[in-house]
């Protein structure tokens, strides 16, 4: 059934169904029934499905960023779990991850709308409902129910996936024949662990952005400054570091060290988005602060101190 845009419509029910444009002529449309919107459309004002023409903002690129990172940072731990403290192939599987992961990365951002270029266009997330367009389907007589989900995100929701399958894709083409060749200090069942873990790791990470999507969204900065603080700790507690030349006596600490800096970096912009750069700017100065102030407090809390004063009845 056709309707031209200067008959009185019914209104769609639902948040998110609305009516594809059919036709123009001039200043009149020519609009269907109401339904879901074609992919790389969402609903404006007045129910009417329009194309997304709006570009990411900074908020979108690093969520982005945090849901490309995930992989990596996974990559990394699991390659730096199974590698072995003689394994001299670890510093060359890290740098596969990221190759694997900037490729997918590049090729993710090339394939989608607009198809060649790095930029994409997108639709403005307005509120949480958004990312979860299925919750929301009408049904009149509370009997049928009108299919109105759609990716009213489009494309944060689906791009996530394309960049892990091909990113699942890149790693069983190049790992498997690098390790083979290159982890001639791990056991014949242990070179090919770091692959394995992450047979696991894809499918949860796609099962995480299908059902949390929305919620890591909005919750991102604050998970990667918690996660990251709380590992930075562990892993200063579990290194035996007291003091500021205990960091010296190994790289591998310095670089983690600083990868932590840099996710602290990180979550920090993520929260003020940067925009007023003479107010936010100066909270990345609060950077160096958690790992500061382990060093200064780490000999008050050891262990040993604190069970021979105990011991002492201080």
């Amino acid at each position: 059934m056709f309707r031209a845009a200067v008959e009185i419509q019914p209104a769609c029910l639902g948040l998110y169904c609305g009516r594809t444009v059919l036709s123009v002529n001039g200043s009149v449309e020519t609009y269907g029934d109401c339904g879901v919107c074609p992919r790389g459309q969402r609903t404006d004002d007045n129910k009417i499905c329009r194309e997304c023409m709006g570009s990411p903002d900074r908020y979108d690129w690093l969520y982005l960023g945090f849901m490309a990172m995930l992989p990596l940072v996974l990559h990394w731990f699991f390659i730096e779990w199974y590698s072995g403290k003689k394994s001299s192939s670890a510093l060359l599987q890290h740098l596969t991850a990221l190759l694997e992961c900037s490729v997918a990365a590049v090729v993710t951002l090339l394939l989608s709308d607009p198809v060649g270029s790095l930029h994409i266009r997108s639709c403005r997330v307005k509120k949480l409902s958004d990312w979860y367009t299925m919750l929301y389907n009408p049904s009149p007589d509370y009997i049928t129910t009108v299919h109105c989900t759609h990716e009213a995100v489009y494309p944060l929701y689906t791009i996530v996936f394309i960049y892990y399958a091909f990113c699942l894709v890149l790693m069983m083409l190049l790992r498997p024949l690098l390790v083979k060749k290159i982890a001639c200090g791990l056991g014949r069942s242990d070179r090919f662990k770091s692959i394995y873990a992450a047979l696991y790791f894809f499918p949860i990470l796609t099962v995480l952005q299908a059902v949390g999507g929305g919620l890591l969204y909005y919750a991102f900065p604050y998970i990667i400054l918690v996660l990251s603080l709380v590992t930075l700790a562990v892993y200063l507690s579990a290194s035996e570091v007291e003091f500021f030349k205990d960091l010296l006596v190994r790289k591998k600490r310095l670089v983690v060290l600083f990868s932590h800096w840099l996710l602290h970096a990180y979550g920090i912009i993520s929260i003020s988005k940067l925009d007023k750069l003479e107010q936010d700017l100066p909270l990345l100065a609060l950077v160096p602060a958690p790992a500061l102030f382990y060093l200064m407090t780490a000999k008050y809390t050891e262990p040993s101190r604190i069970l021979s004063e105990g011991g002492n009845g201080h």
